[in-house]
């Protein structure tokens, strides 16, 4: 994988709603319609949430995915979740690593905000998520969300761990 352009933008901005279409047709795919879960742009607004696009070479955005803050809930979300959604690679662009460089800065960012838990919910239909979502660390987590009671759902988690604080000596 070469180098890559991540930018910061709005859930809202044009080329991350033509992404989200596109991923919204992927699950009307997959499973027959589209993600039902309410979304809105402020919930990605730092400090409390970031979404990201990735731009190929020639300016066009391949890639998408946002976390948004998550508190304890009667959906299932715990106190410090950051929750993450559409992460998405379009089909052209995909076997280049970039939903993993996504997903590591997504982590990392987070993290700085300093949410303790990354959570996620994908379905069994989608078994390249998972497998992702897996070789990165993610394990399974009691379910949350809109979909928590829909067989299909999976929902998964991993601990976000603090950088380490320099001493004065900058050790």
């Amino acid at each position: 994988m070469g180098p890559v352009d991540i930018r910061t933008t709005r859930y809202d901005a044009p080329d991350a709603v033509r992404l989200n279409d596109l991923v919204q047709l992927e699950y009307v795919q997959r499973y027959g319609d589209g993600d039902l879960t309410h979304m809105d742009a402020a919930h990605f607004e730092p400090p409390h949430g970031l979404y990201l696009l990735i731009y190929d070479t020639d300016g066009t955005p391949v890639a998408s995915g946002g976390w948004r803050s998550r508190g304890a809930s009667p959906e299932g979300f715990q106190d410090g979740d950051a929750e993450i959604k559409r992460m998405f690679v379009v089909a052209q662009a995909r076997g280049q690593g970039l939903a993993r460089r996504l997903l590591a800065e997504l982590e990392a960012s987070a993290t700085a905000a300093g949410r303790t838990r990354m959570v996620l919910e994908t379905g069994l239909k989608q078994p390249e998520a998972i497998g992702l979502y897996e070789s990165c660390g993610y394990l399974p987590v009691p379910k949350f969300g809109y979909y928590r009671h829909d067989e299909l759902s999976v929902c998964l988690g991993k601990d976000l761990k603090p950088a380490p604080v320099a001493d004065a000596a900058g050790r």
